[in-house]
């Protein structure tokens, strides 16, 4: 969809010749009449709210990037979900072996490769001001934003705990006093079709305002089931009907007082990840030949089921000098997500014969909450440009209820349930903090705060029927576990304008994430804890407008010490996670955000990062797969992991797009558009191996559009993975080389229009 520009009234459209935007970088309109009288496009300042209050993002003294706009609306077409940011902003990466639910982030190579549904991350997901901690709650889809903020490196201050390596921030368009609407619908391959739209405006003049917004999302089953006999009438895979909607009311009674309703839910029905056996070629590693996407051959069920929806209450009294913020939040959720785990058809050791491959024990394995609950309540005093000195002071509270059952089927008796663990979780967490900037001179600004945080957590966990009961295996618990701590984060920075174009900033920040608990017990036997991890980090930049405003450069390094990082080793041969603590881990880093409006018809961005991690720890050690070729050195059969970088954290990430447009008539032009995102090779666990691991990748995206009636109408042909790169996006710890790929070639049309 086109770029909305900010204008007095929100009716009001852009123009279209540079109705490029990039990484929210927001282009001057200008006109397509008198193309060569043009003024020359410039750069808009882009506004941020990363420290909880909006600012510049030239002024924020940290690592921060930011997308909306035209950017965003193409990115995340043809039915993607929140993974479409992976790769797309500098240090971020996104994936996720549970499809379309439960993604993972990764910032600066921190992240969690945990599969269970207690799982904790470093990266923390902020929705309209409310965090979204359980994994289940993250992957709601993106639509009708005014923006993504990407905070990278620790933000324990203002946001928290579980933060050490950053934030990615949504934040929604909100109701005005201004009528706005739009809509767009597309249609692509394998029946992939999607209908977004909003509407908004006042309902009482300059006291209350209405906003409504969804989207919805359809593919059908493109993955054929090729098991042998009946088990074939499990049929096809790959398709879901996601739909997702938002309501926000804004009442302003007073120029003093505001409040903000939000009710937003998710229904999701569709496939979870498709797991694939024997895909990865032994010894060398990589995809074998002649492998096919599109292809299966498994005994077992494939289904995921999401409801999820939340309410929110934000209220603001401005006394004058100061502001009271009140936030309050609720989510519930619930999943069901079952899939064939082992990725194939039969099991040699249960007398089966197997396909494709060896497969020695079946894996049909479904993972559910029935019902998760969580309450957050944040109280904020912010003082209002008070001259040389302005803080942010605050409470914050937290509280979830989360219930998970998991359940074992065997696959070759028509899978009848086998095995059923259940846990349950009580968390609770509170913390006060504080901020102070001060302005020391006109171009020098100083930034300082704290936050003292106390966490809580009541965990139990019981396995009931065990999947190993003909070894003698039965059940076990219930096994509780009660971690609790307190930390203090902090943060303090300098900011010097060199002039009214450049400025350079320091930051050194301590953050951390609470103590976990992994409790999965429908394999293993045991409730493991990890203590809290800390990050110490060190940040220097320089953030930079050039050539007039035509182009933005933002240039930061950072090196970082985490001490007790939470580690999840996964698998080795069985379906069980255990949480462990490595001594040391260092990292190191640099991160480019670029953005150039060449000429009037020419837009560039372009972004990279590089990014270090080592795990210092000589006596951490983790089981393997039997069927890899692993290369760190082995103790006791135990794979050491000094020395290794972190898992799914690629070294290099790059991303480029270019827009360019020619006028067509008074009102209208041709556009064509182009993105591309960069991933160099990664390790897929905390051991390398020859086979667990994925080559760099390239994907890239195309447009070509035609906009008209001064960009209220767009209609554009579009492509996604315009060079059917097939690559391995992960892979299981068993014994069978299980992966799974990426999303194949999508290509379509999408017509839009504003109102």
């Amino acid at each position: 969809m086109s770029l909305q520009i900010k204008v007095k009234r929100r009716h009001m459209l852009a123009c279209c010749s540079i109705a490029a935007l990039a990484g929210s970088v927001m282009v001057s309109p200008v006109s397509a009449q008198n193309a060569e009288n043009r003024s020359p496009a410039v750069l808009e300042e882009i506004i941020v709210t990363a420290q909880k209050r909006e600012q510049s993002l030239q002024d924020v003294p940290s690592s921060v990037a930011a997308l909306s706009g035209e950017k965003l609306d193409i990115l995340n077409a043809a039915g993607s979900d929140i993974r479409f940011l992976s790769g797309r902003i500098p240090s971020l990466t996104i994936e996720s072996s549970f499809g379309r639910t439960f993604p993972r982030f990764y910032i600066r190579g921190l992240g969690n490769t945990d599969f269970d549904l207690n799982a904790s991350q470093p990266v923390s997901m902020i929705l309209d001001e409310i965090v979204m901690e359980n994994p289940i709650l993250k992957g709601m889809p993106a639509f009708d934003l005014e923006r993504i903020e990407v905070l990278r490196g620790p933000q324990g201050t203002l946001f928290g705990r579980n933060t050490p390596a950053g934030i990615v921030k949504f934040d929604s368009k909100k109701p005005t006093q201004e009528f706005d609407a739009y809509a767009k619908a597309t249609y692509g391959r394998f029946d992939t079709i999607e209908f977004e739209g909003a509407v908004g405006g006042p309902i009482v003049d300059d006291v209350l305002a209405v906003r409504a917004s969804v989207r919805h999302q359809h593919r059908d089953d493109f993955i054929t089931n090729n098991a042998p006999g009946l088990l074939a009438d499990r049929g096809k895979l790959g398709g879901y009907d996601d739909f997702a909607g938002r309501l926000q009311l804004l009442y302003t009674p007073t120029d003093e007082f505001s409040a903000l309703l939000n009710f937003h839910a998710r229904s999701l029905d569709g496939t979870s990840r498709v797991f694939r056996a024997n895909i990865i070629k032994p010894g060398t590693g990589g995809l074998i030949d002649g492998f096919d996407r599109r292809t299966v051959t498994q005994d077992g069920n494939n289904r995921q089921d999401l409801d999820q929806r939340g309410l929110s209450l934000k209220m603001d009294y401005d006394f004058g000098k100061l502001t009271l913020t009140s936030i309050t939040g609720f989510e519930h959720g619930k999943t069901f997500s079952v899939g064939d785990i082992d990725g194939g058809f039969g099991a040699v050791f249960e007398g089966v014969p197997s396909m494709p491959g060896f497969i020695p024990l079946n894996a049909e394995t479904a993972d559910a909450v029935p019902a998760l609950d969580q309450w957050t309540q944040e109280l904020r005093l912010s003082s209002n440009n008070l001259g040389m000195v302005n803080f942010q002071a605050g409470f914050f509270y937290f509280d979830e209820d989360l219930r998970i059952e998991s359940t074992n089927f065997n696959s070759l008796a028509n899978s009848a349930p086998n095995g059923f663990a259940r846990q349950r979780q009580k968390a609770e967490s509170w913390a006060i903090f504080a901020n102070v900037n001060i302005a020391a001179t006109d171009r020098l600004t100083i930034e300082g705060g704290v936050r003292y945080t106390e966490d809580d957590k009541f965990f139990t966990a019981e396995r009931t029927l065990s999947p190993l009961a003909f070894l003698g295996v039965g059940p076990i618990g219930p096994l509780v576990a009660n971690p609790s701590d307190s930390e203090i984060s902090w943060d303090v920075s300098a900011s010097y304008a060199i002039n009214d174009d450049i400025s350079v900033y320091s930051r050194a920040a301590k953050g951390f994430r609470a103590p976990s608990v992994q409790g999965r017990l429908l394999f293993g036997d045991e409730v493991t804890v990890a203590d809290t991890e800390t990050i110490f980090s060190i940040e220097a930049g320089v953030k930079a407008e050039l050539f007039n405003r035509r182009a933005r450069v933002n240039l930061s390094g950072y090196i970082s010490d985490m001490d007790g990082q939470q580690l999840t080793a996964v698998g080795g041969g069985a379906n069980f996670n255990r949480l462990i603590n490595a001594a040391d881990t260092d990292l190191a880093g640099v991160e480019m955000d670029m953005e150039w409006a060449v000429n009037n018809n020419l837009f560039l961005t372009a972004g990279v990062s590089y990014n270090f991690t080592e795990i210092n720890d000589k006596d951490l050690r983790t089981q393997i797969c039997a069927a890899c070729t692993v290369l760190d050195p082995l103790v006791g059969g135990l794979a050491q992991l000094d020395g290794n970088r972190l898992p799914q954290a690629p070294r290099w990430i790059a991303n480029w797009t270019a827009r360019y447009s020619v006028p067509v008539g008074n009102d209208g032009e041709i556009y064509g558009y182009t993105d591309w995102a960069y991933t160099s090779d990664k390790i897929f666990t905390l051991y390398e191996s020859a086979e667990l691991r994925s080559g760099s990748e390239l994907i890239g995206g195309m447009r070509l559009g035609y906009m008209f009636d001064n960009g209220r109408y767009d209609v554009a042909v579009f492509g996604r993975n315009i060079t059917d790169q097939t690559k391995l996006k992960g892979a299981i710890d068993f014994n069978n080389l299980t992966g799974f790929v990426n999303e194949p070639p999508i290509w379509g049309v999408e017509i839009s229009a504003k109102f």
